[in-house]
């Protein structure tokens, strides 16, 4: 480790929607070594993939990556990211943490260095990204998350809420929320030491654990396209923006 950030990103091959999507083709990389060349892009700091699957780690490092073997039965990403940071960075080094999705191909290295922006403000533990919604259907969407928030300055907002819901009411733009978190060492460990919370298993947002225990998200707009990988109408979508 020679950079205080660190960019994990966790992959498993047991997705009940759509398995083995890590290694699905998109353009002829599959796509976990897709989403690694986007973080590489980003330029921050070391990029390692967080995985229990042998075929994804030998999809990684036979692409040039690096991959850390972490235990099969995390439930969660953070909690996956966490074992693995504890592994790669023994040393403490690292001061912020960023874990990217592994199945996010459209991202761009540009998103990775807006989510971190937020962070440069001391009383922010944890950035995250969103972006306007433009399709009606996603307003009702039960699968696409909105960031209730408050602006703060231009391009950044301070998280009040997530929700499945269509929210806020009224007029005005509603967010997507691009699950990309940014935290800081510290908040990373009280994070996944901390139980889930009631709205965390209400709504089935891992983030409102965050916000109900107290700690401060903030939330960097991006104009980019990024889309999780969940279906198989999102992989064909995908090839064929990507192609």
């Amino acid at each position: 480790m020679s950079s205080e950030t660190l960019i994990l990103i966790p992959a498993r091959m047991a997705s009940t929607r759509l398995p083995g999507k890590p290694l699905a083709d998109i353009g002829g990389m599959p796509m976990i070594v897709r989403v690694m060349r986007r973080a590489e892009e980003a330029g921050v700091g070391p990029v390692l993939v967080a995985t229990d699957s042998p075929e994804i780690a030998a999809a990684i490092t036979g692409a040039g990556g690096r991959a850390v073997m972490t235990r099969a039965d995390h439930t969660t990403g953070s909690d996956r990211i966490f074992e693995a940071m504890e592994k790669a960075d023994p040393d403490r080094r690292a001061k912020i943490i960023v874990n990217v999705q592994g199945d996010f191909p459209m991202l761009q290295g540009a998103d990775i260095r807006a989510a971190l922006s937020p962070l440069a403000d001391p009383a922010v533990d944890i950035a995250t990204l969103a972006m306007e919604i433009t399709e009606e259907a996603e307003r009702t969407d039960p699968n696409t998350v909105k960031a209730v928030c408050s602006p703060v300055a231009p391009g950044r907002f301070r998280a009040l809420y997530f929700t499945r819901a269509t929210a806020p009411s009224g007029e005005g733009p509603l967010y997507h929320h691009i699950g990309l978190y940014a935290y800081r060492r510290a908040a990373l460990a009280r994070f996944v030491a901390l139980p889930p919370s009631a709205l965390e298993v209400r709504e089935r947002l891992e983030q409102l654990r965050a916000l109900e225990a107290g700690m401060r998200i903030d939330v960097a707009l991006t104009t980019n396209v990024i889309f999780g990988v969940d279906t198989q109408e999102h992989l064909d979508k995908a090839r064929a923006l990507l192609g």
